[in-house]
């Protein structure tokens, strides 16, 4: 394939983006009347951009970069269906540069590398500047990455890459350095409905074809779930529906509630499993079960099931939460949370939700106790800093040649011939006597524990310290 072909697409020529597979076709003058509604409705200017009014707002900073007045390269960060394509489209429509993108997933250090070479060979001829835009690039190695980071510093290409995932985890640092990171948030409730309702009667759209009920545009809403591409795309397969089944005596066709529900069979869920919101999802559901919202926790949970999350991450993770947040204030939630991931390991899934249901209701309706991870840390800390000391010698082992002569093992008192089991004696090195790491809450079981570990402190210790 000859270099210029990679090219053949440009932001006045088509209202979407050359792709890596696309780029291989001949220019297309105009968006096809059988595209997708998403393609057809992509907004024009940023007049017909809806959301995003923190990064649009006059000043803001994406505002700028679309009228070029901030040739800088960005990396728009947020979920699916909030613009990116859409501002990537605008950067380079305002700015009259040529547009390029790449997909990630089918791009190598190759293709990008012959972007660049073709961006600077533009640039030197014909003094043409080059949009690259790069979609998923937390996709892209560190190789790859790296690959844009002289063309991106000297300005041949002006670099805009989307991504789902957060860039601070997935995009290397000298490319973080060197690009805007702005963040688009999902849209809100009234952005989809202004979509949908645009669409409707929009020329581009379907352009008054069919009538939708308020019920059907705010089940529309909810399958959306942020998303106008999902709400876009769920709005076209119901009035293709509508349109099928309706008369020519019937007047327009009508979309109601009952055509998107049996048209749509239910939201995707919105979680990347190796993304952003995989650890959005997981904190949420931990910090659901810490705070005791058995309902919220069970939320969560069905979350990361629908999404197809490894059932076994989820049981180590209430594996985890057992110990550092419920502890000895209820000791068989740690059994319960084994048990659970014991469980998904036999029966598999579906059926091994239950099992981690069982256990999320048990964790998170017990009581709470971080002290076992308190005195955990508390110990470590002093380890760490130097704190370790030198073994008493009544307690080192005794049992090998040489031992007796060293002095072990000597002085050492054994606790069972004590009538209650426990005696004093000095058991931490010298530099950490008194030194109390566990300290007991008064939450479940572990009230005993509260009451009962002084009274070993002061008998162990002597009465002292």
């Amino acid at each position: 394939m000859h270099q210029d072909e990679l090219f053949t697409v440009t932001p006045q020529a088509s209202g979407q983006p050359a792709t890596a597979s696309s780029a291989q076709s001949s220019p297309v003058e105009a968006i096809p009347p059988n595209a997708p509604l998403a393609v057809r409705m992509r907004p024009r200017s940023l007049d017909e951009v809806v959301g995003q009014r923190h990064l649009l707002a006059d000043g803001a900073p994406l505002r700028r970069l679309v009228e070029g007045a901030t040739p800088a390269s960005v990396l728009l960060y947020g979920p699916p269906g909030t613009g990116k394509t859409t501002l990537a489209n605008l950067v380079s429509t305002a700015t009259g540069r040529r547009f390029v993108a790449l997909s990630a997933l089918s791009a190598g250090v190759k293709e990008v590398r012959g972007v660049i070479e073709e961006a600077r060979r533009r640039r030197a001829y014909a003094a043409e500047d080059t949009v690259l835009f790069i979609d998923e690039v937390h996709r892209f190695s560190k190789t790859q990455q790296d690959a844009l980071l002289g063309a991106v510093e000297d300005r041949t290409v002006l670099l805009v890459a989307a991504t789902t995932e957060n860039p601070s985890f997935s995009v290397v640092a000298p490319l973080l350095s060197r690009s805007l990171v702005l963040q688009l948030r999902p849209l809100t409730d009234d952005d989809i409905t202004a979509l949908v309702r645009r669409a409707v009667a929009d020329e581009r759209g379907l352009a008054g074809s069919v009538e939708v009920s308020d019920d059907a545009v705010a089940h529309l809403v909810r399958l959306a779930a942020g998303d106008a591409r999902r709400a876009l795309t769920a709005l076209e397969a119901a009035a293709e529906a509508a349109t099928a089944t309706a008369t020519d005596t019937e007047g327009t066709p009508v979309v109601g509630l009952s055509t998107v529900e049996s048209t749509v069979d239910k939201a995707a869920v919105r979680y990347d499993r190796d993304g952003d919101q995989h650890y959005d999802i997981v904190s949420a559901f931990i910090k659901s079960i810490r705070g005791s919202d058995v309902d919220a926790a069970l939320h969560y949970l069905a979350r990361m099931v629908e999404a197809g999350e490894d059932p076994r991450f989820i049981a180590r993770r209430l594996i985890v939460h057992a110990s550092e947040d419920i502890g000895l204030a209820d000791p068989t939630a740690l059994q319960a949370a084994v048990a659970a991931a014991s469980a998904v390991q036999l029966v598999g899934m579906p059926e091994g939700r239950l099992a981690l249901a069982q256990a999320t209701v048990h964790l998170a309706t017990a009581p709470k106790s971080n002290a076992v991870i308190t005195a955990i840390d508390a110990a470590l800390a002093d380890v760490r800093s130097g704190g370790v000391g030198t073994v008493p010698p009544h307690l080192r082992d005794g049992h090998y040649a040489g031992a007796n002569a060293l002095g072990n093992a000597k002085g050492y008192r054994y606790p069972h011939n004590a009538p209650e089991g426990v005696l004093a004696q000095q058991y931490p090195p010298d530099e950490l006597v008194g030194r109390d790491y566990y300290r007991p809450s008064k939450h479940g079981m572990e009230r005993t524990l509260y009451e009962r570990v002084p009274k070993l402190r002061r008998t162990i210790r002597g009465g002292g310290r």
